[in-house]
This record gives structure tokens, C-alpha cells and sequence, in this order.
């Protein structure tokens, strides 16, 4: 029997279902990783909405994410596990909605890793998202294995709450 594939949008809309976002203790082992307070697991539509926001021509990191969602839930820190991977199922969300022909998806390629870094789990791998970033006027440079945008933080969005 052939099992059926699950859509990333089915994926997505799992993760959703979750009771997050969540703010909890930071304690045992993520002490030494990340130290004393509290770390909020962000839900997977904030990040998706976070995402759509940024404009052409304009970027977002995780770690700015991460800083505005626990800033926003009154926690230390956001959690950076939670956060990249849900930013990895929007993007992947996102394409497979172009992909049918959908409109009004996100610009997951303008969500950048820490120091500016292309992400290369998000779809199409780094060349397609250096294709669309540097069609959208950014200068993208290679070092070692890493493709980061050049000047990234004069381009980041300002996230409020």
C-alpha cells in the first residue's frame, strides 16, 4: 500500500494545532545554552504573520523574530529551535501555495538566518533564494559554505509591538 504524501500546508496546519505560543521555565540543560529567565515556543501563524509583513527590498532574521516574539509573550528569549523550524515550515508552506498558483503567499527568501545568512533548508536551496534576493536589489556574497546578504542589517525591518 502506498502511503500518501502529507502537504507542508497539513504539515503547517499540525503544528498550528499545538497550544502555543507557550512560555516556560528556562531550566536543567538550556541553562547553559541560554541562561536564566524564560524562553516563550512561538506559534507557527505569528511567525507566518511576521514573515508576510516585510516589504520588497526590506529583511528579517530569526533572531529578530525570536527578540519581538518574546518581547511580545514577556519572556526572556525566544526559542530558537521552535522559530527556525517554524519559519522552515512557513516558507515551505508558501511555495507549495505558488506553486498551485495561489497569490498573497509569503516572501519567505527575505527571512534570513543570523549575520545575514541564506538559509539553505528554504525551498529552491540558496541559488533561488539568491535569484529573488538579488532581483530585488540585494548583494549577495559567498564566504566559505555560507551566502550572505551583504549590508543586511542596514535592510532589516523594524519590528514593534
Amino acid at each position: 500500500m502506498r502511503k500518501i504524501k502529507t502537504s507542508w500546508g497539513q504539515k503547517f496546519e499540525r503544528a498550528c494545532t499545538q497550544d502555543l505560543p507557550k512560555v516556560v521555565k528556562i531550566e536543567g540543560k538550556m541553562t547553559t545554552r541560554w541562561g536564566t529567565g524564560t524562553v516563550v515556543i512561538p506559534n507557527p501563524k505569528d511567525i507566518d504573520e511576521l514573515m508576510k509583513t516585510v516589504p520588497k527590498g526590506r529583511l528579517l532574521t530569526i533572531n529578530e523574530i525570536r527578540q519581538y516574539m518574546a518581547a511580545k509573550n514577556g519572556a526572556s528569549i525566544g526559542c530558537p529551535i521552535t522559530t527556525g523550524i517554524f519559519a522552515w515550515l512557513a516558507a515551505n508552506r508558501a511555495q507549495e501555495l505558488a506553486d498551485q498558483g495561489k497569490k498573497g503567499t509569503i516572501p519567505y527568501w527575505r527571512t534570513l538566518k543570523t549575520g545575514g545568512e541564506i538559509n539553505p533548508k528554504y525551498p529552491g536551496g540558496v541559488e533561488r533564494q539568491r535569484e529573488l534576493l538579488e532581483g530585488e536589489g540585494h548583494i549577495v556574497i559567498q564566504r566559505g559554505k555560507r551566502w550572505l546578504v551583504t549590508d543586511y542589517k542596514k535592510k532589516l525591518l523594524t519590528l514593534t509591538i
